[in-house]
């Protein structure tokens, strides 16, 4: 008899309370699995029609734990004009053995927690051990998840905040005086991001959006995750970074244009984990990861997901 098709929403999935070092294991657990061929990860499949629509959608598969993600994606810019999040999602989970489905989950609170969660894995090897100040540029979902996994893994003191919206802007502020945080709303970009040690981009990308953003801000030992394709930085300042990872080097390589110059890129994701990349070398480095979106992340986040939930009986089963 085919296995129940557990349904796992946006609540029940908050429900499941998986921590920032939950979410870390498993993403370095299977990019181990995956230097070992035990786990496989296809470049992502993006389609962007001349609306401003941005559509993707990701596929990785494991043999530990035997699981199968695919997740889809769609980005549209006008969304909140109708009341919606500018990004929708959905993720499926099959048994990666005999292909027999096993989970839909709310792919909005996937992509949030597996963003963040791969950030947290890059900041713990090229970040300062004793960050203290966090900047973010944009204060919507993704800053919230950065700011929940970055405040579990240094001892955060301080966050600066910088938006488009002042209402987002503001929201996020209280977040972070709610977990104990000073929090300052910035004026402008600069002011945010130059005397932070952690710093998040996560600008909604649309084709209307110009970088304004410039490396050369940044003071010595600084590191910044940019979740948005690094479209709101200066390409001409990311020289200015002493070293610059990518998330997988396989996926760069297939895109028709590279997210930063090439020359400036060390290494990826899987290269620092495993050591073929050195992780943080002084306390001065400025150092930067800067990615797409690794569907391995999804699948570590989708997968840990489903087994907590089967384990706490949550979400809802259907045939």
């Amino acid at each position: 008899m085919p296995p129940l098709i557990r349904y796992l929403s946006q609540s029940s999935l908050q429900d499941l309370q998986l921590t920032a070092q939950d979410i870390v294991a498993s993403i370095e657990h299977l990019i181990f699995g995956r230097s070992q061929q035990q786990v496989w990860n296809a470049p992502k499949a993006v389609i962007t029609p001349p609306d401003g629509r941005y559509m993707m959608a990701t596929l990785a598969a494991a043999n530990d734990p035997p699981f199968l993600a695919v997740k889809a994606l769609v980005l549209n810019p006008d969304n909140p004009q109708h009341g919606l999040s500018s990004i929708n999602a959905l993720v499926t989970l099959l048994d990666s053995r005999s292909g027999l489905p096993l989970a839909v989950l709310d792919g909005n609170w996937v992509t949030a927690v597996r963003t963040a969660g791969l950030s947290a894995v890059a900041a713990k090897r090229f970040a300062r051990p004793d960050a203290s100040v966090a900047a973010f540029i944009g204060c919507g979902v993704q800053a919230h998840s950065h700011l929940q996994a970055l405040a579990e893994l240094f001892p955060l003191k301080q966050i600066h905040a910088f938006a488009r919206g002042a209402a987002s802007r503001d929201a996020f502020c209280r977040r972070a005086e709610k977990m104990g945080l000073s929090a300052i709303a910035s004026k402008t970009a600069q002011e945010a991001i130059q005397n932070a040690d952690l710093i998040v981009t996560s600008v909604t990308l649309s084709p209307q959006l110009v970088a304004f953003l410039n490396a050369r801000w940044l003071k010595p030992g600084a590191f910044v995750t940019m979740t948005d394709l690094a479209a709101p930085w200066l390409a001409e300042s990311m020289s200015a970074f002493d070293r610059i990872i990518v998330d997988d080097l396989e996926q760069e390589a297939s895109m028709p244009k590279p997210l930063v110059d090439p020359a400036l890129v060390c290494g990826d994701l899987t290269g620092l984990v495993t050591g073929k990349v050195a992780a943080r070398c002084t306390d001065d480095e400025r150092t930067a990861f800067v990615f797409r979106g690794l569907a391995l992340g999804d699948l570590a986040v989708a997968g840990l997901a489903y087994q907590r939930a089967c384990e706490c009986s949550r979400g809802t089963l259907t045939g």
